[in-house]
């Protein structure tokens, strides 16, 4: 066979390879569904939320926090500075207040992602972990939450090479966590467009301390949102690209065990958990492909789910609001409070709607 007829062959069998991965992508990101319209009573905008609210937390007394303005590869572009909010669900003003930052601190290239907080028992001081992408780098930032300044003070930047390309945190300690590594690569031409065409189940979970730093569990497509059981015995991981969250138990070691997954038929991104019940909430993508292939004529859509009974052999999975993008785009984030759920977007506008 001549050389011709081996790049031929070679041409042909490439194009099949990417016909079938195109065929693959398209599944895994629901390009074909189609969203009912499943509005909750009484949502209203929060203001100065119109550049994203990637990840909202809920502190016990109804203090939330809210990052925005998360500048990532694909995504509409904006140059708004990332920013860190409150938020006073006891308040009915329902009004987000920017937190001052410190003036040491790089605010040109913050760009926060998930946050997480964690109350230290001994004293009651609040610190609030924010994955930052600076120049789409990876690393997390820690502040300590100053109440009264309604300000961050910022304590240290952490970074490791085991910690290349974070989507979100959850602490469990005043310097410690786990974190997901959404991909493998950390380059945004490999990242943003070789990872999703393969997709392989590489991205893994972190487990960091300034003692350790070590990967806890592997083999997911997508590895997104993270959050902690309240008892702290169990760590959720939600996988966007194979729709399904995955229980882990926690060992003494801070290893973890997978004990199930559960399926919830649409792209989810970050979860939250309600400290009473133990639901879990999620901020989901209901067809992905609009999402990355954003038109703001055919916007992608939102959608919020619940799951009840996570542990029990038989898990609730519940659909508690859906719009098809015209209301609000890009879901990232569900958070519970009071009767109430806040609604979080990747590059789009937050809401505060009624549960009842």
């Amino acid at each position: 066979m001549g050389k011709l007829g081996i790049i031929s062959m070679v041409i042909a069998a490439l194009s099949v390879f990417l016909g079938e991965r195109f065929v693959n992508l398209r599944k895994r990101t629901l390009a074909t569904r189609e969203l009912s319209q499943n509005h909750l009573p009484n949502c209203v905008a929060l203001k100065n939320m119109d550049y994203g609210s990637e990840d909202i937390t809920i502190l016990p007394n109804g203090l939330a926090f809210i990052s925005a303005g998360l500048k990532y590869p694909g995504l509409p572009a904006h140059d708004v500075t990332g920013k860190i909010f409150s938020l006073d669900l006891q308040d009915p003003r329902i009004k987000p207040v920017e937190l001052r930052m410190p003036r040491n601190f790089d605010l040109d290239s913050f760009n926060p992602h998930g946050i997480s907080v964690y109350t230290d028992p001994s004293d009651d001081t609040i610190y609030l972990f924010v994955v930052n992408h600076p120049q789409h780098k990876s690393q997390v930032e820690l502040f300590k939450f100053v109440e009264e300044e309604l300000s961050l003070a910022h304590l240290k930047t952490i970074k490791h090479e085991l910690l290349y390309s974070v989507n979100d945190i959850v602490a469990v300690g005043v310097d410690s966590f786990y974190a997901t590594n959404d991909h493998y690569f950390s380059h945004e031409i490999l990242k943003g467009l070789v990872e999703p065409i393969l997709a392989q189940p590489w991205g893994n979970v972190v487990y960091y301390s300034p003692e350790e730093v070590k990967v806890v569990s592997e083999g997911y497509y997508f590895t997104n949102g993270i959050n902690i059981s309240p008892d702290k015995g169990h760590i959720y991981v939600v996988d966007l690209f194979d729709h399904n969250v995955h229980v882990l138990e926690r060992k003494d070691d801070n290893a973890l065990v997978s004990m199930k997954s559960v399926a919830v038929g649409s792209l989810c991104d970050n979860v939250e958990v309600d400290p009473e019940t133990g639901d879990l909430w999620l901020g989901c993508h209901p067809n992905g492909w609009k999402a990355f292939m954003f038109d703001p004529q055919d916007p992608p859509g939102s959608e919020v789910i619940q799951i009840q009974s996570i542990h029990s052999e038989k898990p609730v999975v519940t659909q508690v609001y859906a719009d098809d993008g015209h209301v609000i785009m890009g879901s990232s984030v569900a958070a519970p409070y009071g009767g109430k759920v806040l609604i979080g977007t990747v590059f789009h506008k937050a809401l505060c709607c009624d549960l009842k």
